[in-house]
């Protein structure tokens, strides 16, 4: 549990500038290929996997998945903190069988979708239900593909690797409400206090945890921290981070100069939010729609994100264009048993009538989640220029 203690060594490496992001301790190297034909495993039950891409690199990975489980295969994309990022680029991943079909969609995240070099994260998924792709078990291929890096640093990113497998799910053809017909609001408000003092993670691997209520923290500018939140089935996540002011006077403007991501136990993306800064107070705000309802496909990407219940991870950012030595956040954390919008009748019930699930304990959920292997992180919403050229390469490849 890390909770108000930093990570091993995060203090003298602090000290030194924003720190980097740090992988899975005893993680497995390997080299993924550049043809769909000979991609390494990533074999089930061994954890953490690291690679690098260049610009406008693909890489496979072969996957091996049963006919009954949900498969989550995600990457996390972690440049040098506070660097520049071409407009272009960013990761897209995707899962496909042999035959090339679609198990889902693919998914890209933008590197300056959130305003500076931060790390990315997403999944690729396998959702076993009636009528769905890829029921078959077998040998699958997991794609990661990085765009142009023009205009910024185009040097190797580092990749994380990891898959995660869910045992099927009793009814999933429910799918939950969009986020906006859920509460925005927790119950009883944001909680009280200056808050207990914390020291974020540098990423998935060795995020604080942290409990309902309010923390402190420091980031400098270009450094991105993490921190964990348990959220129970049927529960609803609300987090505030509150910027502080600039101790030495005013300073410039900056567009997107703060940043909270939000991501799943698996490593898949569930929101992204930023704000401008100018050494005023700011505030960023997160509210998510219930965890563990049902599929995700029909409510959006946030909901998607939250179909599993577990550990939630929220990252916090400072843009590295931000002009001083470092920003003072307080974190104030709240969970709830879901509520729909105080504007919409039926408040605790989902859209279609569908019932908030009933929460369960932590430890029954671990048991149904299986840890088989993984990658993954979440951005905002992408530069239209980034996107546009995107998926103009994305139809040249189907073409």
């Amino acid at each position: 549990m890390l909770v108000g203690v930093p990570p091993a060594g995060a203090a003298a490496t602090r000290a030194e500038g924003p720190a980097a992001y740090r992988v899975a301790a005893g993680a497995t190297a390997v080299r993924g290929a550049a043809t769909s034909s000979d991609g390494p495993l990533i074999r089930a039950g061994t954890g953490t996997y690291t690679d690098s891409l260049k610009p406008g690199e693909r890489k496979y990975y072969t996957v091996e998945l049963d006919a009954a489980s949900s498969a989550y295969v995600s990457a996390v994309a972690a440049p040098k903190p506070g660097g520049t990022m071409g407009v272009r680029d960013g990761i897209e991943v995707s899962l496909q069988a042999a035959d090339g079909t679609q198990c889902g969609a693919g998914h890209h995240r933008s590197f300056l979708s959130a305003g500076g070099a931060y790390p990315l994260a997403d999944y690729a998924e396998r959702v076993v239900k009636p009528g769905a792709p890829c029921r078959s078990a077998g040998a699958y291929r997991f794609v990661v593909e990085r765009g142009d890096a023009k205009g910024g640093d185009d040097s190797a990113v580092p990749l994380e690797l990891r898959y995660v497998a869910e045992p099927p799910r009793k009814n999933e053809t429910e799918e939950p409400a969009g986020p906006g017909g859920w509460s925005t609001r927790a119950p009883s408000g944001p909680p009280p206090g200056d808050g207990e003092s914390v020291a974020g993670g540098t990423g998935f691997n060795d995020a604080a945890e942290l409990r309902p209520g309010a923390w402190k923290d420091e980031l400098r500018p270009g450094e991105t921290r993490f921190y964990r939140v348990a959220v129970e089935a049927g529960e609803q996540l609300f987090a505030d981070a509150e910027f502080g002011a600039e101790r030495g006077g005013a300073v410039p403007f900056v567009v997107s100069g703060v940043r909270v991501g939000l991501s799943n136990e698996a490593r898949g993306h569930v929101l992204n939010k930023t704000g401008g800064y100018q050494g005023r107070p700011a505030t960023v705000s997160l509210a998510t729609p219930p965890a563990a309802y049902g599929g995700g496909a029909g409510g959006g990407e946030a909901a998607r994100g939250m179909r599993l219940a577990g550990w939630y991870y929220l990252q916090v950012s400072v843009n590295p264009k931000v002009r001083q030595t470092a920003v003072p956040v307080t974190l104030k954390i709240a969970t709830a048993a879901a509520r729909r919008s105080e504007q919409e009748p039926g408040a605790g019930r989902a859209a279609g009538g569908v019932e908030p699930v009933a929460a369960t304990s932590r430890g029954t959920h671990r048991q149904r989640l299986r840890l088989i292997g993984y990658a993954g992180i979440g951005t905002g919403t992408a530069l239209l220029l980034g996107l546009g050229v995107w998926t103009l390469l994305a139809r040249r490849r189907q073409g």
